[in-house]
């Protein structure tokens, strides 16, 4: 209900403060009434507004010849080639997923499903990148089983495929797990909608589903710290419904194949009003709607339950007049509710009426272009690496073994680089023989397999999944065409904290590498980018250092960021997250016979490391590195690459011999074998796992000299099913596969 009266208690908990208020004064000349409050409550709330984002957001390079629509719509739009163009975004699920696993994750793939296919495209893949606590936190099991059924639940009943995505632990999560949904769409180039109210006198449809009282201030919800009371929100999650979904999708992509929709765009974060709004403000008009025509499926709703709610699957169209027969037989037919509810109009204002009253009349500007922007105060935390401290804790490790396999624990349990000594469970020394560290590798919560998820997820519906969870990065085939769709999402939440700066580059550059692994050239980025409580100038300073990592790496790489979200607030009890910033990237394989997979292929091969395995981050050998790679994988020169990341060099290993039951033989003649155990087990970035023909190792070498790659021979594949490494390692694969498999499922079932 709206407030009867607004008390400095009642603009408190709408989320505004005194100085805010006192603007939405200015703006309306006069004191708001109960609705109006609620209306700027959400449309300035961070979810919305991006008030203390926007003004860092603008660093990232948004532009460039593939580029057909930037941030500002509801998806990123990238030309793919052939009249074709690929639709996609990336946003954050987070706080409902933590108060209703099941529904907050449902609503998260729901919500996206409609940012891409308000743009005019149909769905083809989702991914995921979820965070969750510790595996020995009390909520742990709950979250990952419901967030997971939540996932597999929509998009399985939609018919999208989730074709791939990522998943960690570390205590940070405990009380804040994060759901990034991320979804790539296929349009044709000349067909892309916006979210536009043009055309004064156009008519306002409303369809989709009826509207009622569930998520009713999640925006609101979403832009601010939980503490013990979280639960006490569950009203503000939405209840998501597939199926009704998937026929929204049908009728809206049959109504977008004619020329009397204007402009159309998704209910979805502060529902009606913030899809009315947006719409409005991109075409400098105004709106006016009529809330009883608005279909109900609750009694004696109000103004403000309208305004506010979130229920799902409902999209607003705005369509020539006269036209509004047509739009009705099309939604009918696919037994979907559609109204007239409103009309564009030339004031620049947003009006409401009910029951014959107007019940809020505030100018589009003053809640789009006037919403607050901060600023905010911004300060190193005090245990931050120094920008002039030249060494690195990669130089440390490579004079202490021992040191760097504890530091290794400290990975098994957070899924990091070795950072620290270790503060995980899983404890590592000197005695501890190599098959005893192996087996600990691949039954840690970072590193095992997620097999356990993926089979919940129908990842070959509509049978364009080429290369399926599990692998580098996942390949969707274009329809009708030679080409193939690659898409990933990463991101290593330890390196962020350690150095958001440095840890958000890297992100952009394993994202950039799982492309090129499977044969990919990136083409876009879109972003999701989970931080604590901006207020606090650490958190602050972080969020800023991140943006320019990305943004620097973007440049370097000549990749466009074209979509995005941010969620702050991740934090309970004054307990922030890591810093995260998630990137999803999309890459694009011209031919789809020249994709590549991680798995080795035959015994006999040659195992090559391209990249250097004691080195910090540096842009041109990560360069080097995927420009040598792309260019093996399209001459036809290796059979297999996989990226080195968490685990690595010793997990790349294994998972390229998981894949098809082959076995690894090391050369033993090594020099330095304390650093070849270092190098085995350490996680430097800029490397990928290479396997190759002999017969082809010539070329090879040439290919990788003229890119001034560095590369090393490290053995060669066996038919045995062993791992095979100097004197008295030798260890029988099957079982550690076995454990691989298996230990997922052991740590939440």
């Amino acid at each position: 209900m709206a407030p009867t009266s607004i008390t400095p208690e009642i603009i408190a908990s709408h989320g505004l403060t005194k100085e805010e208020y006192s603007n939405i004064i200015k703006y309306l000349e006069r004191e708001p009434n109960g609705v109006e409050l609620g209306v700027f409550s959400v449309m300035w709330s961070e979810h919305c507004s991006y008030k203390s984002s926007r003004i860092h957001l603008k660093k990232f390079p948004t532009k460039g010849p593939r580029v057909v629509q930037g941030p500002g719509e509801n998806a990123g739009v990238v030309d793919i080639g052939d009249n074709q163009v690929a639709v996609f975004k990336m946003e954050s699920h987070n706080h409902p997923s933590f108060i209703e696993p099941y529904q907050g994750a449902a609503t998260g793939v729901g919500g996206i499903l409609r940012d891409v296919f308000t743009m005019g495209a149909r769905p083809v893949a989702l991914l995921n990148s979820l965070r969750f606590g510790s595996p020995a936190h009390p909520k742990t099991k709950f979250l990952v089983e419901g967030v997971v059924r939540g996932i597999a639940g929509y998009g399985n009943c939609f018919g999208c495929p989730t074709v791939g995505g990522e998943v960690y632990f570390h205590e940070s999560y405990n009380l804040n797990p994060l759901v990034n949904a991320f979804c790539l769409g296929i349009a044709e180039k000349d067909k892309i909608f916006l979210g536009r109210a043009e055309g004064v006198g156009n008519s306002v449809i409303y369809v989709g589903s009826k509207t009622g009282r569930d998520g009713i201030h999640g925006a609101t919800m979403a832009s601010q710290e939980f503490d013990d009371k979280a639960q006490s929100k569950k009203p503000t999650v939405q209840v998501g419904d597939p199926f009704t979904e998937k026929l929204l999708l049908e009728a809206c992509l049959e109504v977008m194949k004619e020329t009397y929709v204007v402009g159309i765009q998704d209910m979805g974060a502060a529902g009606l009003t913030s899809s009315s709004v947006e719409m409005a403000g991109r075409s400098g008009n105004g709106i006016i709607i009529d809330l009883l025509k608005i279909p109900a499926r609750e009694t004696n709703m109000t103004p403000y339950e309208f305004l506010l709610s979130e229920s799902q699957e409902r999209m607003l169209l705005v369509v020539k007049k006269g036209y509004e027969k047509y739009v009705q037989k099309i939604f009918r037919k696919w037994d979907l509710d559609m109204a007239v509810i409103g009309k564009v109009t030339g004031d620049g204002r947003f009006r409401v009426k009910f029951k014959g009253k107007e019940v809020a009349n505030i100018p589009v500007k003053a809640l789009t272009e006037a919403a607050p922007m901060y600023e905010r105060p911004m300060q190193a935390p005090n245990n931050i690496a120094r920008e002039d401290d030249s060494s690195t804790l990669l130089d440390t490790l490579s004079n202490s073994p021992a040191r760097n396999l504890r530091s290794l624990s400290d990975s098994l349990s957070s899924g990091t680089m070795p950072a620290r000594p270790a503060r995980g469970s899983l404890r590592v020394d000197e005695s501890s023989s190599l098959e005893d560290i192996v087996k600990m590798l691949v039954a840690s919560p970072n590193l095992c397999s997620r097999r356990w998820i993926y089979r919940q997820y129908d990842h070959q519906v509509r049978d364009d999944s080429v290369i399926l969870p599990g692998g580098d990065a996942a390949v969707i085939r274009v329809k009708g065409t030679k080409k193939a769709l690659a898409i990933t999402t990463d991101c290593n939440s330890v390196y962020c904290k350690e150095d958001p700066y440095i840890g958000a580059q890297m992100a952009v550059c394993e994202a950039a590498r799982n492309l090129a692994c499977v044969g990919a050239t990136p083409i876009g980025l879109t972003d999701c980018l989970n931080f604590g409580n901006p207020e606090k100038p650490e958190i602050m300073w972080q969020f800023q250092k991140s943006v320019e990592g990305i943004s620097h790496a973007c440049q370097y790489f000549n990749i466009p960021v074209v979509s995005g979200n941010v969620s702050f607030y991740n934090e309970t009890n004054g307990e922030s997250i890591y810093p995260t910033p998630t990137i999803g990237m999309v890459g694009l394989i011209s031919n789809i016979e020249l994709r590549m997979t991680h798995g080795f292929k035959q015994a006999g091969d040659v195992i090559i490391l391209l990249g250097e395995s004691l080195s910090s981050l540096n842009l041109e050998l990560e360069k080097k590195v995927q420009e040598a790679l792309l260019e093996l994988i399209s001459k036809k020169i290796i059979s297999s690459a996989h990226d080195c990341s968490e685990g690595g060099l010793l997990m790349a290993l294994l998972e390229s011999s998981f894949e098809n039951n082959l076995g690894v033989k090391i050369d033993p003649n090594k020099k330095e074998p304390k650093k070849e155990e270092i190098s085995m087990l350490i996680e430097a970035p800029s490397r990928v796992v290479v396997s190759v023909s002999g017969a082809y190792l010539p070329q090879l070498k040439t290919v990788v000299e003229r890119h001034s790659t560095p590369f090393e021979i490290l053995g060669e594949v066996t038919a045995q099913y062993r791992f095979v490494w100097k004197p008295g390692v030798d260890i029988d694969m099957m079982p550690l596969k076995t454990l691989w498999e298996s230990s997922f499922e052991k740590l939440v079932c």
